[in-house]
């Protein structure tokens, strides 16, 4: 499989460490697809995409419906995605995506765990050179699938001609265009195919290589973050233990 691959799944299994936080964080996807694109999953392909998220994480049914149904009241906050990047021990590029609905809140707690690990936070954009930003749809594979004719189909959305199999779920993932999310799954959908899991990401063109000891220390970083309510995801160009190991 390739390095994409690898480090997504390294990057998830941290990330999706404990359920009652991942619940709390699609709830937050939830409500902004919901504003965005209404309540109804056959209308709204961005809250379809997220649903599909959420029972592969299995958040129960009744946990997604009821999010659905908060993000309509009166008195929902009003969530923003925004980015912060920056170094953190050792050299190595931290991305942190969050939503939320207080950015002097989150950007203060962000900062805090920066300073703690002598990190330094950076301006938005500075390490984009870094990381390549991806659409990424994992399907179920189908019986005869062609995947050089899917690949064709999709090139016209920057779909990429890399991609990755995953015998364990008999599925296949797939990178593009993030500016093209919309159109790809909608593609997807039209052919047939079951989407069961569709997100942004970012991935590292630049791994950096550290001992033990600094991945140790890092690794408390990312948790410290991953605490906070406001932070989705947290990314690293820290190479995978795996392949530094190998």
């Amino acid at each position: 499989m390739g390095r994409a691959f690898e480090y997504r799944k390294a990057s998830k299994m941290k990330r999706w460490g404990h359920m009652a936080r991942t619940f709390t964080k699609i709830g937050k996807q939830i409500a902004i697809a919901v504003k965005a694109g209404g309540p109804e999953p056959e209308n709204n392909p961005t809250l379809r995409a997220i649903i599909a998220n959420a029972k592969r994480e299995n958040m129960p049914k009744d946990n997604i419906e009821r999010a659905i149904k908060n993000a309509m009241g009166k008195d929902q906050s009003d969530y923003k995605t925004m980015t912060y990047e920056g170094y953190g021990p050792h050299g190595v590029a931290i991305f942190v995506d969050t939503l939320t609905d207080n950015t002097t809140r989150t950007v203060g707690d962000v900062r805090s765990v920066f300073n703690k690990f002598n990190g330094n936070l950076g301006t938005m954009g500075s390490l984009a050179f870094l990381f390549d930003h991806k659409a990424v749809f994992t399907i179920k594979r189908k019986e005869g699938l062609d995947m050089d004719e899917l690949i064709l189909d999709l090139i016209d959305y920057g779909v990429e001609d890399e991609f990755d199999e995953d015998p364990e779920e008999d599925s296949i993932t797939i990178y593009g265009d993030p500016k093209s999310f919309g159109e790809i799954q909608k593609h997807l959908e039209e052919a047939g195919f079951e989407v069961i899991g569709a997100e942004f990401t970012y991935i590292p063109n630049d791994l950096k290589d550290v001992s033990p000891e600094e991945r140790e220390t890092i690794d408390k970083m990312v948790e410290k973050l991953e605490d906070f309510d406001d932070v989705q995801t947290v990314y690293t160009n820290m190479k995978p233990a795996e392949e530094a190991a190998e």
